[in-house]
């Protein structure tokens, strides 16, 4: 089996995957055909060569023009499904899926629509391709805090289908603790607690994750090297790192794939993951992810098994779940 077979078909999780950012060009024209909305492009090529970004905020620009097609519970239902149908393909066993409902409150779309859409795909996913799941809500964090704290009271009603809370969106500017409050009130409530930091944004912004939100995974995470007290908090505590190589490449963090911090982060034993991000916006899912990676720093089989390990190490899910995904590496790394 060579390298390529080998990463596509070692069992793997996924725990940073926003199911907004896997809307394929053809099944975003598929949508706005189907719901009548106007899109400012007139094939899937145009579209497609409108993903050149030089940041950030640049992407999301399109990324929330491109949401606006999503209109009805199916339409949140063939978009996950889509995404578990390539999970599948590339033996991801357990996905963490985020979804913003602001995106789609804004527009006049009920909460429900959309966790309803998303939730009967997983659930379906679950029980006819075997892949199991965790729900995670986040915020946008370019919004104020008193908006997060609404949509936090919506989901207490579906609160059975919801695992965690996190933030998302403009990171530049706006610090994780601009949402202590709504943090504070998510915990109390049960929630699991991510966030995004240190993508663009300073060190800094992940120790406020850490300590100001208690969050116990950290989303990205690339800019902790520049600090090391915090390198060695994150290794004492091994906090997880969902880092997502091709969107820091398409969102220009780093140059190329051999300036990115990902193998200095896991040589220090750091427990570090790999994930897609939006995957139909910075050209590849999770397993192209990988390949990016033992492309650039010729990562060794051993590498590879880790990084899956860490991936359920990290995951939402009881300790005999997480043993038993690791115990299917182990099989796999001794057939």
């Amino acid at each position: 089996m060579d390298m390529n077979q080998f990463i596509q078909n070692i069992p793997k999780a996924e725990l940073h995957l926003h199911i907004e950012g896997t809307l394929e060009p053809e099944t975003l024209f598929r949508l706005a055909k189907r719901n009548g909305i106007r899109i400012k492009f007139n094939s899937v090529e145009e579209l497609r060569q409108a993903y050149q970004f030089n940041n950030l905020q640049s992407f999301l620009d399109i990324y929330y023009e491109g949401a606006g097609v999503l209109q009805n519970e199916s339409d949140f239902y063939e978009l996950t499904w889509e995404y578990l149908l390539k999970a599948k393909e590339q033996n991801v066993r357990h996905v963490e899926i985020f979804f913003d409902p602001q995106t789609h409150t804004a527009r006049g779309i009920a909460f429900e629509t959309v966790i309803d859409g998303i939730y009967s795909a997983l659930a379906d996913g679950s029980r006819d391709l075997n892949i199991s799941f965790c729900l995670i809500m986040c915020f946008l964090r370019h919004l104020p805090e008193s908006e997060a704290m609404k949509t936090l009271v919506q989901a207490l009603d579906f609160k059975e289908k919801i695992m965690g809370v996190g933030l998302d969106s403009s990171e530049t500017g706006h610090p994780p603790s601009k949402f202590m409050g709504v943090f504070e009130k998510a915990r109390e409530e049960g929630f699991r607690i991510v966030a995004h930091a240190g993508e663009e944004g300073p060190p800094e912004y992940i120790w406020e994750a850490l300590q100001g939100l208690k969050a116990q995974r950290i989303d990205h995470g690339v800019r902790a090297l520049e600090d090391t007290a915090l390198i060695n908090e994150l290794k004492r505590r091994q906090i997880p790192l969902t880092v997502c190589p091709l969107s820091n490449i398409k969102l220009c963090v780093f140059k190329n794939m051999r300036d990115h911090s990902f193998k200095t982060l896991f040589d220090q034993g750091l427990c570090v993951t790999v994930n897609s991000d939006d995957p139909a916006y910075f050209g590849g899912y999770v397993v192209e992810n990988y390949l990016a990676l033992q492309d650039a720093f010729q990562l060794t089989r051993n590498d590879i098994a880790q990084l899956a390990i860490n991936s359920f190490n990290a995951a939402f899910i009881s300790q005999d779940k997480k043993e038993k995904f690791i115990d299917q590496i182990k099989k796999f790394m001794a057939e």
